[in-house]
């Protein structure tokens, strides 16, 4: 089975994102493109937590719902929450209601801040773990060494909600790793700004 799908301009593009319209635009415009801002990749890491045992459409069309209730995911705003930011955050309909998810989101948001007075940036520390882009055929595995790694990395350090799973679909996502399908017409953007990128920390 081919790993494309024509869109609605006739050309090829990944086949997951023709099951769901919301796909298409975070497909074209998000989804596999480099991404060193700590704010979208602590946001990333939070709702690929939510996302467990849920799909990422579920996600995807709470995601402004999950950005009002954690402050815009701003790091040291959400490390500051309390219990009553906890209960208030159970009561809120527009999000996922699940109290070790939240609890995990303000506890990484602590973490965060650690990682990155000691690299840096969040930035700096997680594109360590970029991975070329021949390393693995695309859409042919659901994590890779490098996710293993980082996930093992991010738990020493005391993060929730962080499997290995769970990592590479955030590295997917922030463009650690080229996943787009051979033959998707994002791909080859994607492999292009990820040449012009300037790694964090390097």
């Amino acid at each position: 089975m081919s790993g494309t799908l024509p869109g609605p301009d006739g050309q090829e593009r990944c086949r997951w994102c023709m099951s769901a319209p919301e796909f298409l635009p975070y497909h074209d415009h998000e989804w596999g493109f480099p991404v060193s801002d700590d704010r979208r990749l602590f946001e990333k890491l939070c709702l690929e937590g939510f996302q467990s045992g849920l799909s990422w459409r579920t996600i995807l069309n709470k995601r402004e719902a999950f950005r009002a209730g954690f402050a815009g995911f701003d790091i040291d705003r959400v490390a500051a929450f309390t219990e009553a930011d906890v209960e208030r955050l159970l009561a809120d309909k527009g999000i996922v209601r699940h109290r070790g998810k939240i609890e995990a989101a303000i506890n990484n948001a602590k973490r965060a801040q650690e990682l990155i007075r000691e690299a840096g940036s969040l930035a700096a520390f997680v594109w360590r773990y970029e991975t070329p882009d021949d390393e693995t055929p695309p859409q042919t595995v659901t994590t890779t060494p490098a996710a293993i790694a980082l996930s093992k990395d991010l738990k020493k350090r005391g993060w929730k909600f962080v499997g290995p799973t769970t990592v590479f679909a955030f590295m997917q996502a922030m463009g650690l790793v080229n996943d787009h399908a051979a033959g998707c017409i994002s791909r080859q953007k994607a492999a292009a700004d990820r040449a012009r990128f300037e790694v964090p920390g390097r």
